[in-house]
């Protein structure tokens, strides 16, 4: 049986990553371990970037929130205790849009918020 090099394998291999590493700067686009280590370590940093997104979003919503409610004389805690009281479940992202968008809606929210806490 003739021996198979792996050469044709290889390139494909070699060329899978330096094709993900098409636009980096200098040595990182076009030598293969280089990049392979720039390109390990960049799709580790969109995973974890894609983790991380999440996170800033709810604290995004929760400081719209916090102003918004403070404007209407309630802390965040307080606005959101009230909500669970008075059996209003929406979520952040929601009120979040109507901080920004329905001051009005937002605060007849407080309004009951404030009601069930006090």
């Amino acid at each position: 049986m003739a021996r198979i090099k792996g050469g044709l394998n290889a390139k494909k291999k070699h060329n899978r990553v330096l094709k993900l590493a098409k636009g980096y700067r200098g040595a990182r686009s076009k030598q293969y371990r280089i990049a392979k280590q720039t390109v390990m370590k960049a799709l580790a940093n969109a995973y974890m970037g894609r983790r991380q997104k999440k996170r800033q979003f709810r604290a995004l919503w929760i400081a719209r929130i916090n102003a918004a409610a403070r404007q209407n004389g309630l802390s965040y805690s307080k606005f959101m205790y009230g909500l669970k009281l008075s059996e209003i479940t929406l979520n952040r992202k929601v009120l979040s849009d109507m901080a920004v968008n329905d001051p009005e809606g937002f605060k007849a929210l407080c309004d009951t918020a404030k009601a069930k806490v006090a």
